[in-house]
C-alpha cells in the first residue's frame, strides 16, 4: 500500500517511512541518508494544508481575531493568544474557499474577496504544515454572527476586535506571539500603512 499524506501527496518513494500513529494527525519516522551514506531518522507530525486570514475593516481599522484554548500552548506553559481565523483545508478543497468557510465559522464574516499573502511552513524541522496566508477586507454588514466555531470540533471561540494600530505594536513586542498572525499584521502594514 502506497503511504499519502494529508494533503494527498506523496512522500519520496525512495524514503523509508515507518507510520507511528494515525488519526486526526499521522505522525511518522523517516529514514534519511547524509552526504556520506549513514542513515538517521527523524520524525515527521502530517496533518494537512491550512489556510489562515486576517480579516481587518479599513473604515473603523479594526481587525477580528480569535482566542481559544490552545493544549499544546497550555501545556508548554502559555495562555491564549489572539490568532487570524485559521484552519485545515479539506482534501480537494479550494483554497480561498477553504479561508471564507473558516471565516464564518470562527469569527462570524462572510466575505467574497481575498488578498493572497504568501505561504509559510509552520515548522519545517517536524511539520509537513503549509499555511496559505490571506488577507480580507470587510464592512460592518459583513458580520453575518457571533462566529465562536462549531460545536462539534469543542473549539471555545472568543472573537476579539482590535484596533490595528493595538494590534501592530502586540505583534512588534516582545511577548510570544502567533507567527501566522505576526506575519499577516506585518503584511497588512506593508500594503496599507495608512490603516495603522
Amino acid at each position: 500500500m502506497t503511504l499519502l499524506r494529508k494533503d494527498g501527496g506523496r512522500p519520496p518513494a525512495d524514503m523509508p517511512v515507518t507510520t507511528v500513529h494515525s488519526g486526526w494527525l499521522d505522525l511518522h519516522i523517516v529514514t534519511l541518508t547524509d552526504p556520506g551514506g549513514a542513515t538517521y531518522e527523524r520524525y515527521v507530525e502530517d496533518h494537512g494544508r491550512a489556510v489562515a486570514v486576517l480579516p481587518y475593516n479599513p473604515e473603523t481599522r479594526v481587525a477580528l481575531l480569535v482566542s481559544m484554548p490552545r493544549a499544546a500552548l497550555m501545556f508548554a506553559g502559555g495562555t491564549t493568544v489572539l490568532e487570524a481565523p485559521a484552519g485545515l483545508v479539506e482534501p480537494g478543497e479550494d483554497l480561498q474557499d477553504c479561508a471564507r468557510r473558516e471565516l464564518v465559522e470562527e469569527a462570524g464574516l462572510a466575505v467574497e474577496d481575498l488578498e493572497p499573502a504568501g505561504a509559510i511552513w509552520v515548522s519545517p524541522g517536524m511539520t509537513t504544515e503549509r499555511i496559505d496566508l490571506f488577507l480580507a477586507a470587510y464592512s460592518d454588514d459583513q458580520r453575518t454572527g457571533a462566529g465562536g466555531g462549531l460545536e462539534t470540533e469543542n473549539e471555545n471561540i472568543t472573537v476579539v476586535e482590535t484596533p490595528l494600530a493595538d494590534l501592530f505594536a502586540i505583534a512588534e513586542g516582545e511577548a510570544p506571539a502567533d507567527a501566522k498572525t505576526r506575519i499577516l499584521v506585518q503584511t497588512l502594514k506593508l500594503r496599507r500603512p495608512d490603516l495603522f
